[in-house]
């Protein structure tokens, strides 16, 4: 019986908490955003599976903790204002897909809430996207809750630098939302290389021999209109004749050898 006491406890203090922050909550305006939104993921079929399972996580630390040190005691006494924080945090999520980027914002109260809100804002531009994954844990698995991470390309880094997300109500949809766009978005890229090389006009040669044309020929038929240019194609075809003279020498001496 004094544990049902407790717990009727920690919710009538959780109640009491969201009822006096309500008045607040409801003169928030919503950011309008300029994108057009392709797929919103819901944490709202989710907040109850969460709130017990970040419950039951913060329970076990807290026990462990009065064994080691006796701090898991304040972990306890805290757990009221844990679940409140844990539920606006649930509440104030939004996920949502648009034609360029991943976009997640969220705010939740601080570790007291009395000093003030936390707001996050992150943005994933799609092209930067390697991967959507999937985790569920053994604690997950028994309240159904699924951890979604958003991988990056490029070098490698640590995986706090990627963006986790739990408590999301569909994930596999979502990771399906942003696999269709991103592969819409590579075939509309190939598809612009293909109409932007059909587009460059095909070079034509003059001269369809002028690779095979000799050099003697070439310039002969670019410097006949001048008379420098008669004088330089002359000395060029004495050039030309003493040096088929000197290879004529070397086969006759080559051959008596």
């Amino acid at each position: 019986m004094g544990t049902v006491d407790k717990v009727v406890e920690i919710d009538s203090l959780e109640k009491g908490l969201l009822l006096e922050s309500r008045g607040g909550a409801s003169g928030e305006d919503t950011e309008s955003n300029d994108d057009t939104v392709l797929y919103t993921a819901s944490f709202e079929e989710m907040e109850e599976k969460f709130i017990k399972y970040q419950t039951v996580q913060w329970v076990m630390y807290s026990l462990l903790l009065i064994l080691a040190w006796g701090i898991g005691l304040f972990m306890l006494l805290y757990l009221p204002v844990r679940r409140y924080i844990l539920r606006k945090d649930i509440r104030s999520r939004k996920l949502y897909l648009t034609p360029n980027a991943i976009v997640y914002k969220v705010t939740k109260p601080v570790a007291f809430p009395c000093f003030g809100v936390l707001k996050k804002e992150k943005h994933v531009l799609l092209p930067s996207v390697a991967d959507v994954i999937i985790e569920q844990g053994y604690l997950q698995s028994l309240f159904g809750i699924y951890s979604l991470r958003i991988e990056n390309v490029g070098v490698r880094r640590p995986p706090s630098d990627d963006v986790q997300i739990q408590g999301i109500a569909n994930p596999s949809a979502f990771k399906k939302a942003v696999l269709t766009r991103l592969s819409n978005m590579r075939s509309e890229l190939g598809s612009r290389r293909v109409s932007t090389i059909e587009d460059i006009p095909s070079l034509r040669i003059g001269h369809p021999s002028s690779p095979w044309m000799s050099p003697s020929k070439s310039l002969r038929h670019d410097l006949i209109p001048n008379s420098g240019g008669l004088m330089l194609l002359q000395k060029l075809e004495e050039v030309g004749n003493s040096v088929k003279r000197v290879q004529t020498l070397i086969e006759e001496q080559h051959s008596q050898s």
